[in-house]
């Protein structure tokens, strides 16, 4: 029996402002010669374009944008508060400075050319559909670009379809 199995959009179940922001998750983009994973605590999921899209944003600096804007696709891995230790630390680390996916002792696993993790509890597959630079002039909370932006790093919005949802088997 496999221990994935694949759900429809329609079926999942997941409270995005718990997984997303309480949870955290993992933005993994790559393929099986290099792949990169970040932490993410911002994020939404939604309708647009006559597609279900989940939307993630990256600063310019984080190593993982260079592989979304080369693949042009990820997963958003899932995990649950179990794996907060592993989580923290990939944020924190970058890529570019170690093999940090090997380090924090997480399983890499691939769908195609879209990479995951087998300890999540969920996996999002996506494709990305549109994507443009934060800027501060469409700040209309201007005090949200001043605490947010200090150091004017501003994110690169993503929206990306949902092309598969696998999860846990009970």
């Amino acid at each position: 029996m496999s221990l994935w199995r694949e759900i429809q959009t329609k079926e999942f179940k997941e409270n995005p402002f718990t997984f997303i922001a309480k949870e955290w998750l993992l933005i993994t983009a790559g393929d099986e010669t290099k792949t990169n994973a970040m932490t993410a605590s911002w994020g939404g999921l939604g309708h647009i374009w006559g597609k279900d899209v989940a939307y993630i944003v990256i600063r310019p600096q984080r190593y993982t944008k260079e592989f979304v804007d080369t693949k042009g696709c990820f997963s958003l891995c899932c995990f649950g508060s179990d794996f907060r230790q592993e989580l923290a630390y990939l944020g924190k680390v970058s890529g570019r400075n170690e093999d940090k996916i090997t380090k924090c002792g997480l399983q890499l696993n691939y769908d195609g050319q879209k990479p995951y993790f087998e300890e999540a509890k969920q996996v999002l597959f996506c494709k990305v559909l549109y994507q443009q630079n934060l800027t501060p002039e469409n700040f209309i909370e201007k005090q949200l670009d001043a605490a947010m932006y200090p150091d004017k790093d501003y994110h690169t919005l993503y929206v990306a379809e949902i092309e598969k949802i696998i999860v846990k088997n009970d």
